[in-house]
């Protein structure tokens, strides 16, 4: 003879957004949904051109598991991502590719820089090789390293996820993103 299976009523449920919860329904701002889709569905770019790049992959492999945060899938295409992390040494020439690469992804994206090339040139000092990252394209969140460890890459990840879920539906409309571009030269 089967028992009757019994649910657990005490569960507590973690990154649910504040609403009005019911026997079977929900209800919430639009706004806090989408920013909960989107903080846990991520899907980057890797733009690996040295060594940070090999750290990196040991941050996707088994041991350190970057597909837990609900960046499971690494997109290759710069109009399927939504996030570009950008590791390794940038030369000058490079610049203009990786600004091409950046215009091609779609809205919202963001960027991350990782190790001390991206962010600044790191020992780099010379005149073929570009002194950070954020000269060419805006920069979200910098990973301090050389080569960072890939905790310090999945740390980089969490302040991503922070970001995305604090930006509302609205801000990249706003006049202070527009001015940011247009420093840029974005429109």
């Amino acid at each position: 003879m089967s028992r009757p299976v019994q649910f657990n009523t005490h569960v507590k449920f973690e990154g649910i957004p504040e609403g009005y919860m019911g026997e079977g329904f929900m209800a919430t701002n639009l706004e806090k949904v989408v920013s909960l889709a989107r903080k846990n569905s991520i899907w980057p770019l890797p733009y690996a051109t040295s060594c940070c790049g090999i750290e990196f992959m040991a941050t996707v492999a088994s041991h350190y598991d970057l597909a837990r945060f609900g960046a499971e899938r690494m997109s290759f295409s710069p109009r399927q991502c939504d996030l570009i992390m950008v590791m390794g040494t940038i030369a000058k020439k490079m610049g203009p590719v990786l600004r091409q690469v950046y215009l091609q992804m779609a809205e919202p994206r963001w960027v991350m820089a990782v190790g001390a090339c991206a962010s600044s040139g790191g020992i780099f000092d010379t005149y073929s090789v570009l002194q950070g990252i954020d000269q060419v394209i805006p920069v979200d969140v910098y990973v301090p390293g050389c080569p960072p460890r890939p905790e310090a890459i999945l740390d980089g990840f969490m302040r991503i996820q922070e970001l995305v879920n604090a930006e509302g539906l609205r801000r990249r409309h706003s006049d202070q993103y527009k001015e940011l571009m247009a420093g840029y030269g974005i429109q």
